[in-house]
């Protein structure tokens, strides 16, 4: 990284957490490392923020970056956070039936490329290994585009190859809906895994060089694209279910898969996804609103209300971050484990990781448990960009 970027990131660390850079040997020794070697987060929902807008829905200018946002992210907290590398996710819920899911798609790519462009001097439209590369020697943001949901292809194989075209560089197969290819882990279990239809978008994704995520898929679905793709896959917000088993969280066999495809989980901040008691307070929550179904409909609301405030809801911690960081370390290897931290698609992190000017402080916590330098290097950036470079060299045979 030039001096000029290592300079500011280490300004914008300073500016968030002076007390702390003073006095933490780890968390100086974390902010040389990102300094070093710019992190690389897999999935931030802010499109899907600044399309919601309470104030300006889908207004690009008014979500102004270069000031302090109402949520997890802008560029000051970017630069706090260390973060090098962002795939901004092009989120679509697979619920909406409005015009299709296509249409919704192209605009969440519009608002993505947009924002991209509004801030030229932090942040650099990316789609390639190479791009990386020459945004970290800039001292800049390189901004890549991933897709959330298979639904948007609308069974298309041009579709997807359409969308390679203007940027999308991972495609999630399944958001929580099933589709007429492939199951989600939320959804319905129709195909057992993948149809003839589904493995063939896998071998597309490889031609073209476009990262199959799978994320929000069944189990089913992980290992059948597994067994289809000649590149490494990635999860690029999931967790570890042998430490939370909820169903978006991925299975020990699938990580130990891993060693032999080259993949990586990119490890989510989620609270239900890394704390055992926010799951089962959740599923609790769920199965009361279920309950109250069957009530009159002026007591449905007061009843929830009930619950809610005789059950208090537990929180996630960053040191449950931390423990799925081990665990993926453990079971897949040092070479198999990211951060993709769903920023601005949920409604609040763990304890210890607000925003985006966190990761220096996730980082400080691994390093208290014993990672080496090399193994922060692995997992902040190095394993996320050979990926990349694997797909780009799979395509181009």
């Amino acid at each position: 990284m030039r001096l000029a970027a290592l300079a500011l990131f280490v300004l914008s660390l300073a500016a968030f957490t002076p007390a702390m850079a003073q006095t933490d040997p780890y968390l100086a020794r974390a902010a040389a490392l990102l300094a070093q070697h710019p992190l690389v987060d897999s999935h931030n929902d802010l499109p899907w923020a600044i399309r919601e807008s309470k104030t300006h829905p889908m207004d690009v200018a008014a979500y102004d970056l270069r000031g302090r946002t109402t949520g997890h992210t802008d560029l000051e907290r970017l630069a706090a956070g260390g973060v090098g590398t962002q795939f901004w996710s092009v989120y679509v819920p697979g619920e909406i039936r409005d015009s299709g899911f296509a249409r919704v798609q192209l605009e969440q790519i519009d608002i993505a490329r947009r924002m991209i462009a509004a801030y030229p001097e932090r942040l650099m439209f990316a789609t390639s290994s190479a791009d990386i590369r020459k945004a970290q020697q800039t001292g800049k943001i390189a901004s890549l585009i991933g897709m959330e949901g298979g639904h948007v292809l609308e069974n298309s194989l041009g579709a997807l190859r359409a969308y390679y075209d203007l940027g999308a560089r991972y495609l999630t197969l399944t958001h929580n809906v099933t589709l007429d290819w492939a199951d989600a882990a939320l959804g319905e279990r129709r195909h057992r895994g993948l149809t003839a239809f589904g493995r063939d978008v896998v071998r597309e994704m490889n031609r073209i060089g476009m990262l199959v995520d799978l994320s929000h898929v069944s189990p089913e679905v992980m290992n059948d694209a597994l067994d289809v793709s000649t590149a490494p896959v990635i999860f690029s917000h999931s967790s570890a279910y042998g430490l939370v088993n909820h169903p978006r969280n991925v299975p020990d066999a699938v990580l130990r898969r891993l060693r032999s495809n080259g993949g990586v989980v990119m490890v989510t901040f989620v609270p239900a996804f890394v704390s055992k008691a926010v799951h089962a307070w959740e599923d609790a929550r769920d199965a009361e609103r279920a309950r109250v179904k069957a009530l009159p409909a002026g007591e449905r609301a007061p009843a929830i209300a009930a619950w809610m405030a005789a059950h208090p809801a537990p929180k996630a911690t960053l040191a449950d971050v931390a423990d799925h960081l081990d665990y993926v370390k453990r079971t897949a290897g040092i070479d198999h484990v990211g951060i993709g931290g769903d920023f601005d698609g949920i409604e609040f992190g763990p304890e210890g990781l607000a925003d985006v000017s966190a990761y220096p402080a996730l980082v400080a916590e691994l390093l208290k448990r014993g990672w080496s330098d090399g193994d922060v290097a692995k997992l902040v950036r190095d394993n996320m960009l050979r990926v990349l470079e694997a797909a780009e060299a799979v395509a181009g045979h």
